[in-house]
């Protein structure tokens, strides 16, 4: 089966065995995952499905230059925690859960800023389904020595006495967890490396370039290295911890085919099961 058949038998699963509605789904995956692609299938699946980014909540370009200004500069490229509006994600998730009406925000990459609340989608009435993806979805703070040493050379350059990545974990470490307890499934696309996961954002830039020369926030391939630099630490970090407590991981292959599935399920030991798959694309 592929990925989002996998998830979406899960999804059923669950739906079926539960009085909740909705169920709230979270999928984190590293950058070029797939993440997007499968949440569009599943939302075509699961016509009462109302989907959310983590990327939708990214505080407006006003507000991360302000954060630029008064902790750290670094605070001024999104991504990281600390660059989100978690109030805001908080407050979409207590709309759909009590199923009222609500408009899911989202965020104009093209323009980095929020766009115009007017223009954001509303959710489907009654939905049985919320899907939030984004690539540190469900992520935990790091311990504090893990913090000490950078890890690459924007960390060792631009952060040198670590205010940032201290900042981003304690971000992580806060309201970020109030909003991923909200999740009742967590499922990880779990990439080979961080090496694959520099390969697969830089095939996303250079479509973007081929494709629309003229876009705006091109990144030449300097910049992407540079950009994904801010995501590093924690992606190791998610790839690193995650497995070992979410519900379901699909193991990828550079070529983001799924190899293995993990599954968790419930029993008195909480024990795992894993089936392994020819792959399949994603």
């Amino acid at each position: 089966m592929s990925p989002d058949e996998i998830i979406g038998q899960l999804i059923s699963e669950s739906l079926a065995g539960t009085t909740r509605r909705p169920l709230f789904v979270g999928l984190c995956g590293a950058q070029g995952s797939g993440k997007s692609t499968i949440a569009q299938a599943l939302a075509a699946r699961f016509p009462r499905c109302a989907t959310l980014s983590l990327d939708d909540l990214y505080f407006t370009r006003a507000e991360r230059l302000a954060l630029s200004r008064d902790v750290h500069s670094l605070f001024a490229t999104r991504g990281v925690p600390g660059t989100h509006d978690i109030a805001l994600g908080l407050a979409t998730f207590d709309a759909l859960a009590e199923g009222r009406a609500v408009r899911l925000p989202r965020f104009d990459k093209g323009a980095d800023d929020r766009a115009p609340a007017n223009e954001w989608p509303a959710a489907p009435f009654e939905c049985d389904l919320v899907l939030f993806e984004g690539w540190c979805v469900g992520a935990v703070p790091q311990a504090e020595d893990a913090l000490v040493q950078p890890i690459n050379t924007l960390e060792r350059l631009e952060d040198g006495e670590g205010r940032w990545r201290e900042a981003v974990n304690s971000a992580l470490g806060g309201a970020y967890q109030a909003l991923f307890a909200r999740l009742d499934i967590l499922i990880l696309l779990a990439a080979p490396d961080w090496e694959t996961v520099g390969r697969w954002r830089e095939e996303q830039e250079a479509r973007l370039r081929e494709n629309a020369p003229d876009a705006p926030q091109l990144m030449s391939e300097a910049a992407v290295v540079r950009f994904i630099a801010h995501y590093e630490r924690l992606t190791r970090h998610v790839l690193d911890e995650m497995p070992g407590r979410a519900d379901l991981v699909l193991w990828l292959d550079p070529y983001r085919s799924c190899s293995r599935v993990q599954k968790r399920h419930v029993s008195n030991d909480r024990s795992m099961q894993e089936n392994h798959l020819p792959g399949r694309g994603v």
